[in-house]
């Protein structure tokens, strides 16, 4: 499999108490690095929150704030 190509460094500080429940997580699950259990960690809280990682080809334009089909009518009533 081809590794994926990360051109972006993000440098955090964590407290110790922040370090041991990410090492707590990493060795839990089993992960390789800190850095995998942080990316996992990022995308379970983004996905949790309704984020979701876009797909390979996706264009910016591609993206809008308010799906067509979730539109609400406009007579007043709401579901």
């Amino acid at each position: 499999m081809a590794e994926l190509e990360r051109a972006e460094r993000l440098q955090i500080m964590l407290s110790p108490s922040e370090l041991r429940a990410l090492e707590d997580f990493r060795f839990d699950k089993r992960m390789p690095s800190r850095a995998a259990a942080v990316r996992e960690l990022l995308r379970r809280g983004l996905a949790a929150e309704g984020f979701a990682v876009a797909g390979e080809g996706i264009r910016s334009q591609d993206f809008g704030v308010v799906d067509p089909i979730e539109k609400k009518g406009t007579s007043g009533s709401e579901a």
